[in-house]
């Protein structure tokens, strides 16, 4: 299966987003990931592998009883090209329920500020998997546009 989202970010430049996503192993500060580190590699280089992972407490059952669940990856970096500001990277071992998984993250500029595109590329175990990540990836983009204009903007009194 193959989907794409996209955030405009009419505030920031391409060349102030760029370094941020750039940074790879740090994606956790601008997603909504609890954690995220290198396990092996160079930074900005191809062959690099980093983990990812969020965990979220939820209730089940008739007694609401609170579980703890932890979504993680291990994500290995394919293509590294800060001067057309894109990456891809492929998902290793995970248990976000996809057997493959490939995506591309491009940083365009725009007349008013940047664009930034993920394409992604899977085979989800089941339909309703793809369905629900292509809307939880959309979220993570409104997630990062908003925590990078309030961390990178000026307070304007």
């Amino acid at each position: 299966m193959e989907g794409k989202v996209s955030v405009e970010l009419t505030s920031l430049t391409a060349e102030q987003v760029w370094p941020l996503l750039a940074d790879f192993c740090n994606l956790h500060k601008w997603f909504p990931f609890d954690t995220g580190y290198l396990v092996e590699g160079i930074p900005g280089q191809p062959g690099l592998i980093r983990y990812c992972a969020n965990t979220k407490k939820t209730k089940s059952g008739d007694d609401q009883e609170e579980t703890t669940i932890t979504k993680w990856a291990y994500e290995k970096l394919l293509t590294f090209d800060p001067t057309q500001r894109c990456l891809s990277y492929e998902l290793l071992e995970n248990n976000l329920g996809f057997t493959s998984y490939v995506a591309t993250v491009n940083v365009f500029p725009i007349e008013h500020g940047c664009r930034v595109e993920w394409f992604i590329t899977c085979d989800p175990l089941e339909v309703k998997r793809w369905e629900g990540w292509m809307s939880y990836a959309e979220s993570c983009l409104q997630y990062m546009k908003k925590k990078m204009e309030h961390d990178l903007l000026p307070i304007e009194n």
